[in-house]
């Protein structure tokens, strides 16, 4: 006759103990959790100290985000668990048929409260003194049917050459390097940013902890983040990826795409710049699914 180390019937009983309002999909997503998180906890053996830093962690997380870090994503982040399911998220919509521009994880420096800019404006407001000054443009389109998106709007956000976003850096201007912008007639979005420079995950909360614990680097290769919305349109948040980056083949969050690199190339004519990057996005419409 088997014998369990472990009460056998443990793990059925707390899937069990859900009653009968629980919606079809949280419990299939509670069952798949609740069997992995115990198997995992038995296979390892977990003791109460080990599942007790792990609490304290998800805990630091938390009391450390705000409207400005969102540490826990963050965590999310350094695992790969963000990325997986955005490819999750974004093969299932290629399965079907639709073949938008690829997505890419928001990060956890978004802000939900960023003012949006004229075509044309220079979100740089405050100049690093190494940073290499880009003329970005591109247009907003039906991926169908390649037409433009007027009055499509175009978030973006990154950080400085110092390696921080405004939010961390308490010498750069409020929304220093992010701004949204208003397609024009045509469907084009154009601005002055900054070429992006790697930066590393910051190493003061539990992402950068557990980056550390894990033996591995905390850098993240040379990008822009990049938010589309338009009515009727799938929303699109994705990132976009400098070609010559070192850390490409390497980032720490696992979250670069082949599409999404792109060439910065020399800009003529522009005191301004003396970069330019275009770069289109392309949004699938939002198909009602007969009420679902």
């Amino acid at each position: 006759m088997a014998t369990h180390r472990f009460d056998p019937n443990f793990t059925d009983n707390v899937i069990n103990s859900m009653g009968p309002k629980t919606s079809p999909r949280l419990r299939q997503l509670m069952t798949g959790l609740i069997r992995h998180v115990h198997d995992f906890a038995r296979e390892n053996e977990l003791t109460v100290d080990e599942w007790m830093e792990g609490v304290k962690l998800l805990n630091w997380a938390g009391q450390m985000s705000d409207d400005k870090r969102n540490e826990g994503q963050l965590v999310c982040d350094v695992i790969g668990l963000e990325s997986l399911v955005d490819e999750i998220t974004f093969t299932l919509a290629d399965e079907a048929k639709d073949a938008p521009t690829a997505t890419a994880i928001l990060g956890p420096f978004f802000r939900a409260d960023t003012p949006y800019r004229e075509n044309g404006a220079d979100i740089v407001v405050t100049k690093p003194s190494d940073g290499e000054m880009t003329f970005m443009h591109g247009r907003i389109m039906d991926f169908t049917t390649q037409k433009p998106l007027v009055g499509a709007t175009v978030e973006v956000w990154q950080a400085s050459t110092n390696g921080l976003y405004e939010q961390q850096d308490p010498v750069q201007t409020e929304f220093n390097l992010r701004g949204k912008f208003k397609t024009d007639a045509d469907g084009r979005y154009y601005f002055y940013c900054l070429r992006p420079t790697p930066y590393p995950v910051p190493g003061d909360g539990p992402a950068g902890k557990l980056l550390d614990l894990m033996d591995r680097h905390p850098f993240r290769p040379a990008h822009i983040h990049i938010m589309a919305t338009c009515e009727g349109y799938r929303p699109l948040t994705t990132q976009i990826f400098d070609r010559k980056d070192k850390y490409l083949d390497n980032d720490s969050v696992f979250a670069v795409k082949d599409s999404l690199v792109v060439d910065f190339v020399p800009r003529e004519g522009d005191a301004q710049a003396g970069l330019e990057l275009n770069y289109d996005v392309k949004l699938v419409a939002d198909v009602p699914t007969n009420g679902v």
